[in-house]
């Protein structure tokens, strides 16, 4: 395991306010990035806003703004969403900066030195809503005449102009190697399926360059050219660190270990970039993770019908935790997923405040008024005593398995089964019933118990931060004993708890 890890979200595009969908993608960073600090791990977490392009201006000028007014607005409610998310990027970047301008052109040339950059002429089908070039067998017609991309239904139009290309064809295999080679290199694996696919199909060189519109990064030495919206934004994770200059302290962090994509977006990330990058000769991405779609009660998302699921609704709601839990647990990471109230409210109630909410307020309350709040010390166990601590002392192993592979719901799902574990403990040993039968025997079952919270409540502070922070007050953790790394090292006994306080609370279920 390397000392650093790189972790970014996809630059969202500033054509709207952001909802639930980008919020799910930002907290899987952030439960990522926090796992690998929990694990002792110097980590670079990036994200931010993608904010040149035709649709950019376009929409824009529909708000009647500049186009740079127009993105410092939007750029500035996802950088608001951050904060409400409890995000803890290193960076925001914004693809209007000008160390991303220098960035991309030296990326450019860099590209053009080595024979890769080439001037001709486009002719082809393209979407200004997907910034995306489309073969004619990737476009059909609807009943009016008008062309549309098959894949998203984004209308195209027919493109002629000067153009520079760069020589995707040529990375074709190298790529193809790369991906049969490093299967964990793309995942989900449906995903890599999809994308090898499309390789062995056959690639063809991409257009990089337009003239038709003058929002985005000038081509250097011919400025009557822009660069495609997708090499310029997918340069961002290269400006974040420095580049050029790869004397950069942060030059360390490369290459990326995981960039987080919408599934729309993967052959870009998945095709273009390590090609870019290969052609560069610099080190390709270890991962690229695609994450799936979010609906809404079955429905997809839409301003026109009102359906649109705003992440500062939801916390303002049910709290920061609840909601982020409920996105990372709901569906396992990286499908597609549908919100609905009904479905958030049962999981908070079953999961939260009954598993791991009542374990630990039964054990605590039994402490607090059994042990006069003071934590026994450790004893001889019994085989179900050791069993359970087994199971609690393995789950940083368990997990880490699940978090190299981004299964976060299955890495979550090893903490509920200690849980469940621990809840049917604690109803078999009735250590309530012990306090006059056998006392010395109540108060190791209630330090059993609270030797099993730790561990939970420690490897799920990525999940839900502020929760388990006050769990692991409740339990006397202190701060510094709060990593991996910590569980290693029992925690003495006689130490005074804090009086116990319930952490999760319960909501009324409305039936859907």
């Amino acid at each position: 395991m390397t000392s650093t890890f790189y972790v970014s979200t996809p630059i969202f595009y500033v054509n709207g306010s952001p909802h639930i969908g980008h919020a799910n993608t930002v907290v899987a960073a952030d439960v990522v990035a926090r796992w690998h600090r929990l694990d002792g791990r110097e980590v670079f977490f990036l994200t931010g806003t993608d904010e040149h392009g035709q649709k950019v201006a376009q929409a824009a000028q529909a708000a009647g703004l500049e186009p740079q007014a127009f993105t410092d607005r939007v750029a500035a409610e996802f950088q608001a969403m951050m904060t409400l998310m409890g995000v803890s990027n290193d960076q925001f970047i914004r693809t209007t900066e000008p160390r991303h301008y220098a960035a991309c052109q030296a990326l450019w040339l860099r590209l053009q030195e080595r024979g890769d950059i080439y001037l001709g002429q486009y002719e082809g089908w393209y979407s200004v809503r997907d910034e995306a070039f489309y073969a004619e067998d990737e476009t059909a017609l609807r009943p009016d005449g008008t062309r549309y991309a098959a894949a998203s239904g984004a209308p195209v139009n027919w493109v002629v102009e000067p153009s520079y290309f760069f020589r995707l064809s040529a990375y074709a295999d190298r790529l193809i190697a790369h991906y049969e080679a490093l299967p964990d290199a793309l995942l989900p694996s449906g995903r890599r399926s999809e994308v090898l696919s499309f390789l062995r199909g056959g690639v063809t060189d991409l257009s990089v360059s337009r003239t038709s519109f003058r929002w985005g990064i000038p081509v250097p030495k011919d400025p009557a050219h822009v660069m495609y919206v997708w090499l310029d934004a997918l340069t961002n994770y290269l400006t974040a660190i420095g580049y050029p200059d790869v004397s950069s302290p942060l030059w360390r962090f490369w290459p990326a270990d995981v960039h987080l994509v919408g599934k729309d977006i993967l052959r870009f990330h998945a095709v273009i970039w390590p090609a870019i990058l290969m052609a560069a000769g610099l080190p390709v991405p270890r991962m690229v993770f695609a994450t799936g779609w979010w609906t809404v009660e079955g429905e997809k998302m839409s301003k026109s019908i009102g359906n649109v699921v705003a992440p500062a609704t939801l916390v303002e709601k049910f709290g920061l935790d609840a909601v982020r839990f409920f996105l990372m647990r709901e569906v396992p990471f990286g499908n597609d997923g549908d919100f609905s109230e009904t479905a958030l409210v049962r999981r908070l109630n079953t999961e939260l405040a009954n598993d791991l909410g009542n374990l630990a307020q039964r054990t605590l309350s039994q402490v607090a008024k059994n042990l006069g709040g003071v934590l026994p010390a450790a004893g001889v166990l019994t085989e179900d005593d050791a069993t359970l601590l087994a199971a609690a002392n393995a789950l940083p192993a368990a997990m880490r398995t699940h978090m190299a592979r981004l299964a976060l719901g299955d890495a979550i799902e090893e903490a509920w089964r200690v849980i469940r574990a621990a809840n049917s403990y604690i109803d078999r040993q009735a250590p309530w019933a012990l306090r006059k039968t056998d006392p010395e025997r109540m108060a190791l079952v209630l330090r059993v118990l609270i030797d099993v919270i730790r561990p939970v409540a420690t490897v799920l502070q990525p999940v839900m931060p502020d929760s388990m922070a006050r769990m692991l007050d409740q339990v006397g953790v202190p701060e510094s004993g709060r990593t991996l790394a910590a569980l290693e090292f029992a925690l003495p006994g006689g130490i005074v708890l804090p009086a116990p306080t319930g952490v999760f609370p319960r909501y009324v279920e409305v039936e859907a």
